[in-house]
C-alpha cells in the first residue's frame, strides 16, 4: 500500500516519492514551510520534522536552554569539581611556600636568563676592574725594576738560587688561596669572559665578585672565568 504525502495527504507513488524527515512527500510537495520553494535532499534543513530552506530555517535561542534543570545541574556539578581541585592543590602546596615553583626547570631557566641580562653591567665593570688591575701591576713593575736593579742584583749576587724559588713560591699561593666549590648544575658560557662546566665539576681559586657572580677555574678543564653563584655550592 502506498503511503500518503505529509503535505497534501494524497497517495505518493514510488516514481515521485521522497522519503525524508521520517515522512513521505511528493517531489513537488517537498518545499519550504515559509516560502514554498521546492527543496531536494541536498539543500533542505529539517526542524521539528518539517523542511525549510536555508533563508527561513528557524534560529533557536539559547537563553531558555541555559535555564533548564539539566544545564543548571551540570553547571553546579562543574563548579563543585573545580572547588575540589582547588582544595586539593591548596592542600598539596600548603606549607611549601614557593620552593616547588622556584625549583622547577622552567623557573631555573627564567632565573638564569634574568641573571644573565641583569648582570651585563657587572661583566663590564669586572672587565674594567680586571683591565685596571693589570695596568697598575705593569706600571709599578717598570719603576721597581728600574729603581731597584742594584738591590735585586745584590740579592742575586749573594743569594743566587734562593730569591728565584722564593718569588715563584710567593706568586703561586694567591691563585690557590681561593675557595673550592662544586657545580650542582650544567652551565654553558654565554660570554667570552665566562666559563662552562658540568654538574659535579670542582671549581677552584674562586673569588666572590658580587652576590650573583664569582670568578674561578674549572679543575677538570683548566679554564677560568666568571660563573653564576647559584650554580655552585661550597665544598
Amino acid at each position: 500500500m502506498n503511503p500518503l504525502c505529509s503535505r497534501c495527504n494524497l497517495v505518493v507513488y514510488p516514481t515521485e516519492k521522497v522519503n525524508c524527515l521520517d515522512k513521505y512527500w511528493h517531489k513537488g510537495c517537498f518545499s519550504c514551510e515559509v516560502c514554498k520553494m521546492t527543496l531536494n535532499m541536498k539543500n533542505y534543513k529539517g526542524f521539528e520534522k518539517r523542511p525549510y530552506c536555508n533563508a527561513h530555517y528557524p534560529k533557536s535561542s539559547f537563553t531558555c536552554v541555559t535555564d533548564t534543570p539539566e544545564n543548571l545541574r551540570l553547571k553546579q556539578q562543574s563548579k563543585i569539581q573545580s572547588q575540589v581541585l582547588y582544595r586539593e592543590d591548596f592542600e598539596k602546596n600548603k606549607g611549601k611556600g614557593f620552593s616547588v615553583v622556584a625549583d622547577t626547570p622552567e623557573m631555573q631557566r627564567i632565573k638564569k636568563t634574568q641573571d644573565q641580562i641583569s648582570n651585563i653591567k657587572y661583566h663590564e665593570e669586572f672587565e674594567k676592574k680586571k683591565i685596571g688591575g693589570e695596568g697598575p701591576q705593569h706600571l709599578p713593575s717598570h719603576p721597581s725594576a728600574g729603581g731597584y736593579q742594584q738591590p735585586a742584583a745584590t740579592q742575586n749576587y749573594h743569594y743566587d738560587p734562593a730569591p728565584e724559588p722564593v718569588r715563584q713560591a710567593a706568586a703561586a699561593p694567591p691563585p690557590s688561596a681561593g675557595k673550592r666549590y662544586r657545580a650542582v648544575y650544567d652551565y654553558s658560557a654565554a660570554d667570552e669572559d665566562e666559563v662552562s662546566f658540568m654538574d659535579g665539576d670542582v671549581i677552584v681559586d674562586v673569588q666572590q665578585i658580587d652576590e650573583g657572580w664569582m670568578y674561578g677555574r674549572v679543575e677538570r678543564t683548566g679554564q677560568q672565568g666568571m660563573l653564576p653563584a647559584n650554580y655552585v655550592e661550597a665544598i
